[in-house]
């Protein structure tokens, strides 16, 4: 009953029994896998080894490797009511034949070997280019990223290019086929490819990094935006703004726009604050003052380069400008509210008035009259 023939499969006789074992192979290969992933990582965390970077890679590239000989074992277990059969008659079998092309077991197994050995190419340069960058002190994930994405792209292109060769398809006729597809997809998704593009210029050039503050315009704001860069995708960058907010901006801007990066070049910039004071304030007194409260923090660098000026005569007071250096850090606005406070307190202390906005009307008296009558 078990032996009994229930249909073909290419040259081998499929019955009952094969069935069974070829259910029993995949339930082992799934079992035999997670245990020793399980194992593995077991191991692993009670050696405090981290499950990161090579270690994962070679536990990933172990635990696939046991669906490779799952697929050889199920190819022994057609050979139980099948004996006369051997591999090379399954191979050259054609499971697909037509006056264009034919397809055989043997192309299917060198697509499905293509493929796995594309995944593991992947995995190994992972562990190369993980290797590489420890060896060499550099920490700068993404550019790991963009390296490991690169090497992704070219593998899979090649991939694609031996599958087509293997299944003797023409690749001229294929992309000539294919020409204005191409295009029409060209056209659509230009903006796309040129975030892309963007994206791996600005990896490899390096100018921006993860963790990096910088400085950039929007003509949605009034004001620039200072953001700190939490990752750099092929074709976006995740940033986080100072009141928390995550945004993702499109590569081709941070390349194509005027960008400042604080992290970069000097560790001090320039910054001001500017306040008002009532006309009739003793102005050598207001500079003093302006001086001793920017003095008085901790973060103002360079204090012989400190300057007080009196910048205005405006509409509701005398208004002088405070110009101080200070680290360009994400907390530069915190830095001037401080400075703001410590003004604040002398300025109370001194009796220095800071106006209020004023307005004065002047009614003519011809217009009175004209109102009256």
């Amino acid at each position: 009953m078990l032996s009994y023939s229930l249909f073909t499969f290419g040259p081998f006789s499929v019955s009952l029994i094969n069935l069974i074992l070829i259910a029993l192979i995949a339930l082992v290969s799934i079992g035999l896998r997670r245990v020793i992933h399980r194992k593995m990582k077991q191991y692993l965390l009670e050696a405090n080894i981290r499950l990161e970077g090579r270690r994962a890679t070679w536990l990933r590239l172990l635990s696939q490797s046991v669906y490779i000989l799952s697929i050889y074992v199920g190819f022994l277990s057609f050979r139980v009511n099948n004996p006369d059969v051997s591999l090379a008659d399954f191979l050259n079998y054609n499971l697909v034949e037509s006056k264009r092309f034919t397809i055989s077991f043997s192309q299917i197994l060198l697509v499905t070997a293509l493929f796995i050995g594309a995944k593991m190419a992947i995995n190994l340069l992972k562990l190369y280019y993980s290797k590489k960058f420890n060896r060499s002190g550099e920490s700068d994930s993404s550019r790991e990223f963009i390296y490991i994405q690169v090497s992704k792209y070219i593998i899979y292109i090649f991939t694609f290019y031996f599958v087509l060769d293997a299944l003797e398809i023409d690749l001229k006729l294929f992309l000539g086929g294919s020409a204005a597809l191409l295009v029409g997809l060209g056209l659509g998704l230009q903006d796309v490819f040129k975030d892309m593009f963007s994206g791996l210029v600005l990896l490899f050039e390096g100018t921006l990094k993860i963790g990096d503050v910088v400085e950039l315009q929007d003509s949605k704001f009034k004001e620039p935006i200072v953001a700190k860069i939490l990752k750099i995708n092929v074709r976006t960058t995740q940033i986080e703004t100072r009141d928390g907010n995550v945004l993702m901006i499109p590569n081709a801007k941070l390349t194509q726009e005027y960008i400042e990066n604080w992290s970069h070049g000097s560790e001090l910039s320039r910054f001001s604050i500017d306040i008002s004071v009532a006309y009739s304030s003793d102005t050598i007194l207001v500079m003093k003052l302006l001086r001793q409260a920017t003095l008085a923090h901790p973060k103002v660098k360079n204090p012989s380069e400190i300057l007080v000026r009196l910048k205005n005569f405006g509409s509701n007071g005398l208004e002088f400008e405070v110009i101080f250096w200070a680290d360009q850090s994400w907390e530069v606005n915190n830095y001037k509210s401080d400075i703001r406070l410590e003004i604040d307190r002398l300025f109370r202390q001194h009796h220095i008035v800071i106006p209020f906005p004023q307005m004065d009307i002047q009614i003519k008296k011809e217009q009175i009259s004209s109102l009256n009558d």
